[in-house]
Parts: C-alpha cells; structure tokens; sequence
C-alpha cells in the first residue's frame, strides 16, 4: 500500500457528508434517494436482517415493498476508512427505537467517475446475545 493515503481529509469529509445524507434519506423512507446511494450494477449487494439481496433491482424491490421503511434507529460508534481517494468503508452500531439488542451496519462505497460515491456492499444484522 506503499503510495496510498488513508484517511485522507478531504476524502473523509467526502464519504461522511454522503454517510449523513443516507441516514437522512433511510431515516425518511426516501426510497428515490435511497435508491440513488446504491451503484446502479446487477453485481451491487446488500445483506440485511432478514434479507440477501443480489444486484440493483433486488434492493430497489426490497425498498419498495418495505412498508413504512427502516425503524426509528440512533447511531453509535460510526467507523469511517478511506483508501485512496475512491475507496471507503463505513461501520456503525446502531440501536433501534424500543429493542434493546444493537445493530450494525458496514458499507463498501465507491467514487465512479461519472456518477460519484456509491455503495456497492451493504451489510446489516442485528446483535446476538452470544457469538
């Protein structure tokens, strides 16, 4: 990784701002949005609680057919890396309103050249009590 930077600045700030935006965007089932986060590919996944889901279409399906969206949720312990100046994972625990167990959530993004920051790995899952 000689030559590489990690946890650029401005590449941080970058991924954070589009990190604040999709929160927002969960927060208020803006599905449109949502939609827009994730890259545009058939090879695009996400892993949910209950879910997996296997290219674009799978995830907009999913989005749409969800009533009333994602449950009220708070975050705690957001993880931000960044590779380079296109690369970048984000990791955060979150708890939902009125569940005592803890969620995470990882986040693979992607800066394309012609579209920006994108989302090609997701994943969600809810805490156990034991490993």
């Amino acid at each position: 990784m000689a030559g590489m930077t990690i946890d650029d600045p401005a590449t941080l700030a970058s991924v954070a701002e589009m990190f604040a935006r999709y929160e927002q965007a969960l927060g208020s089932n803006d599905i449109a949005a949502l939609d827009a986060f994730f890259w545009d590919s058939p090879q695009t996944v996400r892993y949910g609680v209950g879910e997996a889901l296997y290219g674009i279409m799978a995830i907009r399906a999913f989005r749409q057919a969800r009533a009333g969206g994602s449950p009220p949720r708070t975050l705690a312990h957001q993880a931000i890396t960044t590779f380079g100046e296109d690369f970048a994972i984000t990791n955060t625990e979150f708890h939902r309103t009125g569940e005592a167990r803890r969620g995470r959530q990882s986040q693979v993004w992607v800066r394309f050249a012609d579209v920006g920051w994108r989302i090609v790995a997701a994943h969600v899952s809810l805490a156990a009590e034991t490993s």
